[in-house]
């Protein structure tokens, strides 16, 4: 079992910046292929970015790529997201998640809800305009 706990998120202008973190005490963190997505209000979980166990590729939505910045510090077992450039239409409930597998294998990176496994409970950003 691996819990994650996401933080960072609040109530910004639009153009403003933010950084969420995703911590866990669990070890094995540095195993894991994590990602970062996001759910607004009646809508599905949508997908942002990706990273690899060593940090070493990323991947992102078309939606958030330029703007937004995944990285992670295995030293700390965090993850990052660096939130550039905030719109009202990126308020949403941010998640943090673990790929299903934990083994280090060199594959293309997740991403779909239904590939991650461990989930944190979410973080709030909230864009005025």
């Amino acid at each position: 079992q691996v819990q994650l706990v996401e933080s960072g998120g609040g109530l910004v202008q639009a153009g403003a910046s933010l950084r969420l973190s995703c911590t866990t005490s669990a070890r094995t963190f540095s195993f894991y292929d994590m990602g970062w997505f996001r759910q607004a209000p009646g809508k599905d979980r949508e997908f942002l970015a990706a990273i690899t166990w060593s940090g070493g590729r990323t991947w992102y939505s078309d939606a958030v790529k330029g703007r937004f910045t995944i990285s992670r510090d295995n030293t700390k077992n965090t993850l990052y997201l660096q939130l550039n450039s905030l719109k009202p239409e990126d308020t949403a409930v941010y998640y943090c998640a673990t790929d299903q597998w934990g083994d280090r294998a060199v594959r293309p990176l997740p991403i779909t809800p239904s590939q991650y496994k461990y989930w944190g409970q979410g973080t709030q950003v909230t864009v005025s305009s």
